[in-house]
């Protein structure tokens, strides 16, 4: 199994997390602030993901079975190794907001 099929499969239970939370959301009228706090922190998390993977993938901390992965990289970490902040973007505000309950 390559790591992209992985990844597919591990990000379909945030993404879907996700769309919940904004059907939720969109029933009370408010999806906007989900869409834009998403957006901001998958921006940051991407970044700090970037620079922190290539560190341990540059010092041979971390590594990866070439055979296993597609080749696109960002500096030197394998496009896979984003995924986990994706499915943290997405995952976590989204179990937020369907968990909680409702104030009368």
């Amino acid at each position: 199994m390559t790591y992209l099929a992985l990844n597919a499969a591990f990000l379909v239970a945030p993404v879907l997390l996700f769309v919940f939370a904004l059907l939720k959301l969109r029933r009370s009228r408010r999806p906007a602030p989900l869409l834009t706090a998403a957006g901001i922190a998958l921006a940051v998390v991407l970044l700090l993901t970037a620079v922190f993977d290539n560190v341990l993938v540059g010092l041979g901390i971390v590594g990866y079975d070439e055979s296993r992965i597609s080749g696109i990289r960002i500096g030197v970490a394998p496009i896979e190794d984003f995924a986990y902040a994706v499915a943290a973007v997405l995952g976590l505000p989204s179990l937020w907001i369907l968990l909680r309950r409702e104030s009368r």
